[in-house]
């Protein structure tokens, strides 16, 4: 076993896609917060050992379906690449920096470590009983914003808040594309999901009205923090590859399974990091408003 084996059950450089995010966030609190390198270096292993716990859990918990999938078999932890003992261990290691990572910045963010957690954690579970799976993602993201202004200010503002649940509708609508290639699998296996639950059809609604939520939470965010055009420009950057991404997943509606990974990898990184180089150039050019 090796470093790189852990890191590709994890997906460790997939954290591009929440950091930006959390320097989002930074943006919107900067006018309120004490920043500076430690705390903000701080704010950085915070969120991606929230990441990798999070994916820990869910490759430990989810081995025995991974193992009967097509899509997964060949996984680090089914195929013995990665032992189910060194995945606890970095289950456990993580969750430990996130938590001392969120005490140092702030007693109550070390606190609140503890219940966000919990509710990373218990997505890798939550499609054993519910179809609402996606969703309970979405929750899990969403608070990545919130915590980042708890973290650093001691509170949070309206703007963190409505930034969160833009975050979260966003990664909530991509994960019911990512779970229309399972759909099958998971009516057979017993597990619960959107595409389990309302079809094809019904998951391309539910894609396209959270990430209406989500280009729309998002672009509100800044302004409510007194933030300007760059951030703006960010969100109808953000918003133009949404519209991208639907066209290259389900052009007409039709879903093209196929592209799905494409959409993830190269569409929602650009988004992403187009989104956060938007808002640090409005903090760059207007300070702290």
């Amino acid at each position: 076993m090796s470093v790189a084996a852990l890191g590709r059950m994890v997906k460790f450089s997939h954290s591009l896609f929440a950091l930006p995010f959390a320097a989002s966030a930074v943006v919107l609190v900067a006018g309120q917060a004490r920043l500076d390198a430690l705390r903000l270096l701080l704010v950085a292993v915070a969120v991606v050992a929230a990441r990798t716990a999070a994916m820990s859990m869910n490759r430990i918990a989810d081995r025995s379906f991974d193992a009967r999938n097509p899509r997964t078999w060949k996984r680090e932890l089914v195929t013995g690449e990665v032992s189910v003992a060194a995945a606890w261990a970095l289950l456990l290691g993580s969750s430990a920096a996130f938590v001392a990572a969120a005490a140092l910045l702030a007693p109550l963010a070390g606190w609140l470590a503890l219940p966000v957690l919990a509710v990373l954690l218990g997505y890798s579970f939550a499609k054993r009983f519910t179809w609402a799976s996606q969703l309970w993602l979405g929750v899990a993201q969403a608070l990545g914003p919130i915590g980042v202004a708890v973290a650093l200010t001691g509170r949070a503002p309206a703007a963190a808040v409505v930034l969160g649940a833009g975050v979260g509708a966003w990664i909530a609508g991509f994960d019911v594309f990512y779970a229309l290639q399972d759909k099958a699998f998971d009516e057979g296996a017993g597990l619960r999901s959107i595409p389990a639950r309302f079809g094809v059809d019904g998951s391309l609604r539910w894609a396209r009205g959270l990430h209406l939520v989500a280009a729309l939470c998002i672009g509100a965010a800044g302004p409510m923090a007194g933030r300007g055009a760059g951030w703006l420009a960010g969100a109808a950057l953000l918003a133009a590859v949404l519209v991208a991404e639907h066209r290259l997943v389900a052009p007409g509606g039709r879903l093209r399974p196929e592209r799905i990974n494409v959409a993830f990898f190269n569409y929602n990184a650009f988004a992403s990091v187009g989104f956060a180089l938007c808002a640090l150039g409005d903090l760059a050019l207007r300070g702290r408003a």
